[in-house]
């Protein structure tokens, strides 16, 4: 009966892996979008070489090593020589075995089995959290890089203008009050755009810190057109409970059940046979003998209550974690979708427009239909309008990524493997 119980356990451990991997094929939803090559191998390079996926795989590797070495006997024989020198002389040689009488070694295995598919989880939600920090770092840099370029040509308009308002005023054409609003407008755009070159550096640190410093001239860049979400074929909670996260807290689960069995079994004493022979005074010696602990003093119960509770702790954390995966999962879709309209309805207007809006301006500026101080708070806002388009796009490219994870499709889109 034992034997079956633990065949079944083990049965069990393989159907759980298997119809992880069959789950995580089957709920693929992305169709055809995927990342481009030289991102794809960007990735690839940083995840591979991260510390915390490196550690992550290090301790996937130390519970398989761990799994092996539970499936091995519990205890070894032990051999014993004695001589005595009395009245008599005695030689004797024993030799003594203890007996896994509880099936303690076959607990043990089934719970190093699980914890290696617990760390086998963890080793995936590991690398696909680096890669989706790498991915938002990218983002973060593209954008700081691009604000960067704005900020340059925001200092030289505001430059050109200066220039021209200090030829005005010694023509007689502008007053002090006007060119002062000039120089000023001037000097603040410099703070602003070094504002931005600190955030730049900020980025780039980000996607330093993840991975092995790869020159920024081999960095990849998001490609220009936003990808769309396609239609969802599976349904939720199967994409849910194939995520790294939840299978490692629900795996949590099954290893603690596993756990309050096995100590249960550690409760039972194991017996030591023992087989003695010599000679005593010339005659020979044979001896049996058996020796059982007795559970008297400690019962080891406390070991039981402490398993089963944290075993609750377990549940209720596993609960925990698809409830949250099923709220991100809710949302994320969302979120993307309102962002990616929004950039829609920009590319589709507002850039056009913003384009002839400075040039328009200065016109009207120089016509005298517009006043300095009028001219430098519109020109201010239309070049506020292009950086709020920028950190839109970066904001879209986020909520991808977000979507990505909820899904768990980040490998997919990426066309990762693993090691």
């Amino acid at each position: 009966m034992l034997k079956l119980c633990y065949r079944h356990a083990f049965v069990l451990c393989g159907l759980i892996l298997m119809s992880w991997t069959t789950l995580v094929a089957d709920t693929t939803v992305l169709g055809n979008a995927r990342a481009s090559v030289a991102l794809t191998r960007f990735v690839q390079a940083v995840v591979d070489s991260n510390y915390r996926v490196q550690a992550a795989r290090a301790g996937l590797e130390a519970s398989s090593a761990l799994r092996d070495a539970a499936a091995r006997p519990l205890y070894n024989p032990e051999l014993s020589l004695d001589a005595e020198n009395a009245q008599a002389r005695i030689r004797t040689l024993s030799i003594s075995q203890t007996l896994d009488w509880g099936g303690k070694r076959k607990a043990r295995t089934v719970v190093a089995e699980l914890d290696r598919l617990v760390a086998e989880a963890e080793y995936l939600d590991a690398r696909w959290a680096i890669a989706v920090d790498l991915l938002n770092g990218l983002v973060q840099y593209q954008t700081g890089v691009e604000r960067t370029r704005l900020a340059q040509t925001r200092q030289q308009l505001m430059a050109e203008f200066a220039t021209l308002a200090q030829r005005q005023f010694e023509t007689g054409e502008l007053d002090q009050v006007a060119l002062d609003q000039a120089i000023l407008s001037l000097t603040e755009v410099r703070i602003q755009k070094a504002m931005v070159a600190a955030d730049l550096a900020e980025a780039r640190q980000a996607v330093y810190s993840l991975g092995p410093r790869i020159p920024e001239a081999q960095w990849p860049s998001l490609p220009e057109k936003l990808p769309e979400i396609p239609e969802q074929s599976a349904d939720s909670q199967a994409l849910v409970l194939a995520l790294p996260g939840v299978v490692a807290a629900r795996q949590r689960v099954t290893m603690a059940d596993a756990v309050v069995g096995l100590q249960r079994r550690e409760r039972r004493p194991d017996p030591t046979l023992s087989l003695t022979g010599g000679y005593e005074d010339g005659e020979r010696l044979i001896g049996l003998g058996l020796s059982i602990p007795l559970p008297i003093r400690n019962r080891f119960a406390h070991e039981v209550t402490a398993a089963m509770a944290e075993r609750v702790q377990a549940q209720q954390l596993a609960d925990d974690a698809v409830q949250m995966a099923h709220a991100s999962l809710s949302s994320a879709a969302a979120r993307y979708e309102l962002s990616r309209s929004a950039w829609d309805e920009w590319e589709h207007t507002g850039r056009n427009s913003l384009d002839r809006q400075s040039e328009q301006l200065r016109r009207l500026w120089q016509a005298g239909d517009l006043s300095t101080a009028d001219y430098l708070s519109q020109l201010g806002e239309t070049l506020d309008v292009q950086e709020s388009a920028l950190d839109l796009r970066g904001q879209v490219w986020r909520a991808w990524f977000e979507w990505l994870l909820a899904v768990g499709q980040v490998d997919v889109w990426l066309g990762l493997t693993r090691e």
